[in-house]
């Protein structure tokens, strides 16, 4: 057995990044078996170690891979071969060519990405889904990113597979009339894996590029539906700003931040792709939530933020996708844009409402604006409640900040 040198190393590693989720894809439309095909594409990427040092890296990596796996799955299905069920897998693999086609097969990552996310599973299910059998996390990994359990984990993918067996879950892209709901919870579910990994702690981290390369993806894939260039565009924008989003494990608050650390690469190709967007006519809420980070982002300063037109945004995304959480941002706009008064007001008919009772946001921001307009008192009773519900480290130490200063 010859051993990977880096370069070998580094060239598996940037296949199974870009080609994990086309091989995966290719046996379970072959094969219609979620196992099969992963432990197959696994055996392949482990052969790939040990056989790409001997002969060298193919010329196309990801052909190599899938015809590996291929044979692999044939040789599974010849030994364990029982039954019709086993017999019907093997003439399908049998019946195709020694030599895979080596062009892009979008349709299967296509197909892959519709049914994890396949509206009769459950949520959490789409999301773990998703990240192994697309982005090829291991179950750890996924249980570790969602501070879940690694049995639980298992457990909740074992449930999913069954399922699209079990329900007959098409392995196709939907119809015409059902794509703009599947789209909707394909882009929920990356929007979720994103936001999963937009914070200071390192083993999350990784999410987030796993989640704007999904993106990238279903834009090629899908490249007339303007929604997922939005949501590309929303992710790449808000990743613009990681690297000033804390200090020292302390949240730093978009106004504050350092914009000359900013990525401008990130944010010129978060435009363009919002550019191309909007350029369709057909408006959608991701659209419009990648409009208003580009309204923070492109402004040179926090003092020049254009806050009537993030307001009117803001009010155009409640028509789109109303929510409570959408009311809240408003109701910040609205305060920057008319005045602070007419921000708490709204703020305080959030409250009034008990919608967002145990969102730490909402006494996070009544504290803001109050402690803006002298209210003191009130901004530290505000704050204090905030400080309780605050999910993670950071912003508890922001708020606790807030809470000194006053």
């Amino acid at each position: 057995m010859t051993a990977p040198d880096d370069r070998v190393r580094a060239a598996v590693d940037a296949a199974f990044r870009d080609e994990w989720g086309q091989v995966v894809a290719t046996l379970i439309g072959l094969t219609g078996d979620w196992d099969l095909a992963e432990d197959c594409a696994q055996d392949a990427f482990a052969f790939a170690l040990t056989n790409w040092p001997r002969d060298g890296v193919p010329r196309r990596p990801g052909a190599w891979l899938t015809t590996t796996a291929r044979n692999r799955a044939i040789d599974r299905l010849r030994r364990d071969a029982a039954g019709a069920g086993k017999v019907r897998q093997l003439a399908v693999l049998a019946r195709d060519p020694d030599e895979l086609p080596h062009d892009e097969i979008p349709d299967e990552r296509l197909r892959l990405i519709f049914t994890c996310c396949h509206p009769a599973l459950p949520f959490p299910a789409r999301v773990a889904l998703t990240l192994r059998t697309l982005a090829g996390l291991s179950t750890a990994e996924i249980a570790r990113a969602f501070l879940t359990a690694e049995s639980t984990m298992a457990q909740r993918l074992v449930r999913a597979k069954r399922k699209i067996h079990e329900a007959g879950i098409p392995y196709r892209v939907p119809p015409v009339e059902l794509l703009s709901q599947r789209l909707a919870a394909v882009l929920a579910v990356l929007y979720l894996i994103f936001n999963q990994g937009y914070d200071e702690e390192d083993e999350r981290r990784a999410l987030t590029s796993e989640a704007i390369r999904l993106a990238r993806l279903l834009v090629r894939l899908m490249p007339r539906e303007p929604e997922p260039r939005g949501l590309l565009a929303l992710m790449l924008l808000h990743e613009s700003r990681r690297a000033t989003r804390t200090d020292d494990g302390v949240l730093v608050t978009l106004e504050n931040q350092d914009r000359s650390r900013w990525d401008q690469a990130l944010i010129s190709e978060g435009v363009a792709t919002l550019d191309q967007a909007l350029a369709t006519g057909r408006i959608g809420g991701y659209q419009v939530q990648a409009a208003i980070a580009a309204c923070h982002v492109t402004a040179p300063d926090a003092v020049s933020t254009d806050w009537p037109r993030i307001a009117a945004l803001y009010t155009e995304l409640a028509r789109l996708a109303p929510s409570p959480v959408v009311d809240l941002n408003h109701a910040v706009a609205v305060a920057m844009a008319d005045g602070i008064p007419a921000g708490l007001a709204l703020v305080d008919e959030i409250t009034a409402s008990g919608r967002l009772d145990r969102y730490h946001l909402l006494p996070a921001t009544r504290a803001d604006l109050l402690r803006r307009d002298g209210r003191t008192a009130e901004a530290k009773a505000a704050y204090e409640q905030a400080l309780k519900l605050a999910p993670t480290e950071a912003e508890r130490r922001y708020l606790a900040g807030r809470l000194r200063e006053l």
